[in-house]
């Protein structure tokens, strides 16, 4: 008798889960991952009504014991349906959009440069004052939020604003800029440009004697400086509707060529600039009329170096500031497929090569939560290294945590070159 009830409960639990999924159409990668959450949950449940029938037969004598298996079935698919809560669904869903974006962006191949010398996240400013970070060059410029998030909100036109750096002349030979701007539902219509000038010279802004030279602008589907540049494929599809709000800027700089990306798309190419930029600052231009808001954030500058196969020759390893996470996930930031590209061409070219990747955490947080962290991030980096067409024997993973900080984490640059992704040569 038994033995029949076991296999009865078995058979009901089975019968029912799956109805309650049928209200959800999240695409394939949801449904597979809500698959998995009821067998796991199936399993525990046929485990919970086999010893909570074994115990209804043990010391209750005034039920039947089909009353019994009836309360038991029933409690056990409430507490199915209870398991599959809506942040889980949202959590999933995420995670599919982040798939799908950074699909989009598989053809890009703007690389960050290898050491982060300025970082500005924001974190610990305050709302309504100015960027601690910055200096003001014109206009009128204050930390505010939009959404959940700290940003710099130029709240005058023409603002313009410089990093404070411990010296005037502070770009090197090779570097690459990083920022993400704002761009208002009416930009489409109205003017919103963000602009980026260079400079070279001595005396920089102290005297204005530097040398001002071209400015680059930046709208919603162009990036133009002076004759040069080009429209980004959204002004080209007719059918797309405007739905993005930030967009990520990019420039590289190598000894005198430039390249400027808008989010996935390099708009504009100038093999020869015809100096060495020394400074740059960041504005705006925008018709206070139509433009609510205009503001940027997530500004980082990084210095460049060597390819990553000439660091693997002469180091035995590479490591990266250039794959980037969402804050304490594991989630790999679509700004991020340049490096992982260039990565899966190197390993493509050099089917020797294997590595061991391995993933560090700056000191923020507690040490077992940073230590899950980084092991879940390298473990990101090396699926996405196997999607991307690289055998998975040649990969390994594993992560430090904020056991091997390269410095004291003491300023935001320190703790930006300690979050990073090494590839050690195996």
């Amino acid at each position: 008798m038994k033995i029949l009830i076991m296999i009865f409960s078995f058979v009901v639990i089975l019968s029912s889960p799956f109805e309650t999924f049928s209200q959800f159409d999240l695409g394939k990668t949801l449904k597979k991952k809500l698959e998995k959450k009821a067998e796991r949950e199936t399993d525990k449940a046929i485990d919970k009504g086999i010893d909570a029938t074994e115990e209804a037969i043990m010391y209750s004598g005034a039920e039947s014991e089909n009353e019994n298996q009836t309360k038991t079935d029933e409690t056990n698919k409430k507490k199915l349906e209870n398991s599959i809560d809506n942040s889980e669904i949202e959590t999933y869903q995420s995670e599919i959009q982040a798939d799908e974006k950074l699909k989009i962006w598989s053809n890009y191949d703007f690389v960050a440069g290898d050491k982060v010398i300025f970082q500005d996240d924001l974190i610990g400013e305050e709302n309504g004052e100015f960027p601690s970070r910055w200096d003001l060059i014109s206009g009128s410029a204050e930390i505010a939020n939009l959404g959940n998030e700290k940003v710099i909100y130029f709240s005058n036109n023409k603002t313009t604003i410089l990093p404070l750096m411990d010296k005037k002349n502070f770009l090197p030979d090779v570097f690459t800029i990083e920022f993400d701007i704002y761009l208002d539902e009416l930009a489409t219509l109205r003017s919103n440009q963000y602009v980026i000038r260079f400079f070279e010279g001595a005396g920089g802004w102290a005297n204005i004697d530097g040398i001002r030279r071209h400015a680059i602008i930046i709208s919603w589907n162009e990036v133009r400086m002076d004759k040069l540049g080009s429209k980004t494929a959204d002004f080209n599809d007719e059918k797309k509707i405007w739905k993005e709000k930030w967009k990520r800027v990019a420039i590289s700089f190598n000894e005198r060529s430039l390249k400027v990306y808008l989010d996935q798309e390099r708009m504009l190419n100038v093999p020869n600039l015809g100096y060495k930029p020394e400074m740059f600052s960041l504005g705006c231009n925008y018709d206070a009329r139509y433009i609510k808001t205009s503001s940027i954030k997530n500004v980082r500058v990084n210095e460049g170096g060597k390819k990553l196969y000439d660091r693997v020759m002469a180091d035995g390893k590479f490591v990266t500031t250039g794959i980037l996470f969402d804050v304490n996930k594991s989630t790999i930031k679509s700004e991020s497929m340049g490096t992982i590209n260039e990565i899966v061409n190197m390993m493509k070219e050099h089917p020797d090569l294997k590595f061991s990747i391995e993933g560090h955490t700056d000191s923020e947080g507690d040490n077992s939560s940073n230590q899950k962290l980084s092991e879940d991030r390298s473990a990101a980096v090396k699926n996405i290294l196997v999607e991307s067409g690289i055998d998975a024997s040649r990969l390994k993973s594993k992560g430090w945590g904020e056991s091997k900080p390269l410095n004291k984490n003491l300023t935001p640059e320190e703790k930006a070159n300690n979050r990073r992704v090494e590839f050690i040569k195996i």
